[in-house]
């Protein structure tokens, strides 16, 4: 690809690239198609302010794939490894993590792409007010950030219940909430018990990785509990709250056949389909693979 001269930059619009930060610093020519594909082998090397400026990015530079013909199926490929193994703690000083037997709850915007094309650039306004109502539930709960990049809130607590406790309150609060343009949003949330090791730059280990499993098996407006997490809640299960065995099911990437269980409570919906992301292994007597959703408490 030719350079791109500092005189044939300068005459380039704004609408030319993908990142214009605030101070005006254009990045990422897509101005021809030669320009795209290095736009999309260089994304993850662009340090950007925030993560609703990373996404209109993407989103800009997605466009501009679609416009020259372009399938970019490594790039996106790409940025889905990026966010589903990641595991660094940066928004919290990893000193105040707790360490040996706890649990982590991970939650996941469902359909994060289809709302993005929708709301264009006020889904950074809804990714906020989801990063918000999360985060609030958490800490009301006892639990600690761990980190929050693109549509996922990562968390961790040293007692089960709790973790379930603030789950909980995450759905009945998303269910309740009104969305910019009358969009529907809702979260998978997925809740893993272990003993990771905590590192100077977050928690590392088989644990980390099952609870990304867990969550991507869930559906939106679901939470879904590894059987790990639902031995270490055994006699302190949250007034309220009763579990639904899944069955058991090969994750993605998970040695073993892990057992899902599906919380349930007043305020949530209860009927999904099967598990995503995973292959059953064995099912529960009266297992169905797919039916309507609707909430605990409403008639059949």
């Amino acid at each position: 690809m030719a350079t791109l001269k500092a005189s044939e930059r300068s005459k380039l619009p704004d609408t030319a690239f993908a990142y214009v930060d605030s101070r005006g610093r254009r990045r990422l020519p897509i101005h021809d198609e030669s320009h795209v594909r290095n736009a999309l082998a260089r994304f993850d090397q662009v340090s950007f302010e925030d993560e609703a400026a990373r996404e209109r990015a993407r989103k800009r530079l997605l466009n501009a794939a679609k416009r020259y013909g372009i399938v970019p199926v490594g790039f996106i490929d790409g940025q889905l490894r990026s966010e589903r193994t990641r595991t660094a703690a940066s928004p919290t000083d990893v000193s105040t993590l707790p360490t040996g037997f706890v649990t982590f709850l991970l939650t996941d915007i469902e359909r994060s792409t289809a709302l993005l094309e929708q709301l264009d650039d006020r889904y950074g306004d809804l990714l906020n007010q989801v990063r918000a109502l999360v985060r609030g539930a958490v800490v009301r709960a006892g639990g600690h950030e761990i980190d929050a990049r693109a549509d996922e809130f990562f968390a961790v607590f040293e007692q089960a219940d709790a973790a379930i406790k603030a789950a909980v309150r995450i759905q009945r609060s998303m269910a309740k909430r009104n969305w910019p343009a009358d969009v529907e949003c809702s979260i998978r949330v997925g809740i893993h018990s272990g003993r990771p090791t905590l590192t100077d730059t977050g928690y590392i280990g088989l644990s980390v990785h099952a609870a990304a499993r867990v969550c991507s098996a869930a559906h939106g407006g679901q939470i879904v509990l590894s059987g790990e997490t639902v031995s270490a809640v055994e006699g302190s299960t949250p007034a309220g709250v009763g579990l639904r065995a899944l069955g058991d099911y090969r994750l993605p990437g998970m040695a073993r056949p892990e057992a899902l269980f599906q919380v349930e409570a007043r305020g949530l919906l209860a009927d999904f389909p099967l598990p995503r992301t995973a292959t059953p292994s064995t099912l529960p007597t009266g297992s169905r693979q797919g039916y309507p959703r609707r909430r605990t408490g409403q008639a059949r």
